[in-house]
């Protein structure tokens, strides 16, 4: 009877402890607002194709940065507004067509509306637009292969600004 109790016990502690762990994680949501109207999220010229891989690129960031640097207990909502990529699709190119030219002219930029929470507190929200006018005299961490480098960079100092605790 003693050990039923204790397997009882020991369950209920578990669940509680799983529960407390659960409501102090920090939690991320991602929305895009309207993709197909957006500047330029395609890698190439093949617009429908790519946009989605840009999408899953940008959301699947910001879930890493949310896990590495979000407060626990903390939420942070974020609607894209809007994505125009580094460089530009030049199809007329002929043997071009499917690649990003990245000139200094042609920075990346993201607008976004943000609030970050902890609890139910609001600690901030905004609508800001993210720009990288020196995107390629910076010194960028990602691999140069990484068709989001620059637009990576760009959201790693926005969410140290705005959301990280320090």
């Amino acid at each position: 009877m003693r050990s039923k109790l204790f397997v009882a016990a020991a369950l209920i502690a578990a669940s509680n402890a799983n529960a407390d762990l659960k409501s102090t994680q920090p939690t991320l949501t991602v929305r895009f607002a309207d993709p197909r109207q957006f500047t330029d999220a395609s890698f190439s010229y093949d617009r429908e194709r790519e946009r989605s891989a840009v999408l899953r690129g940008i959301e699947q960031h910001l879930q890493r940065l949310a896990a590495d640097r979000l407060a626990a207990g903390r939420s942070l909502e974020i609607e894209v507004l809007d994505i125009d990529l580094a460089g530009q699709v030049e199809p007329w190119h002929a043997r071009t067509a499917d690649v990003r030219i990245v000139r200094e002219i042609d920075w990346p930029r993201i607008a976004l509306r943000y609030t970050l929470r902890d609890g139910n507190e609001v600690l901030a929200s905004g609508e800001e637009q993210l720009t990288d006018m020196s995107f390629l005299r910076s010194a960028n961490l990602y691999d140069r292969n990484d068709r989001l480098r620059y637009e990576k960079a760009m959201l790693d100092d926005w969410f140290e600004r705005r959301v990280a605790v320090r």
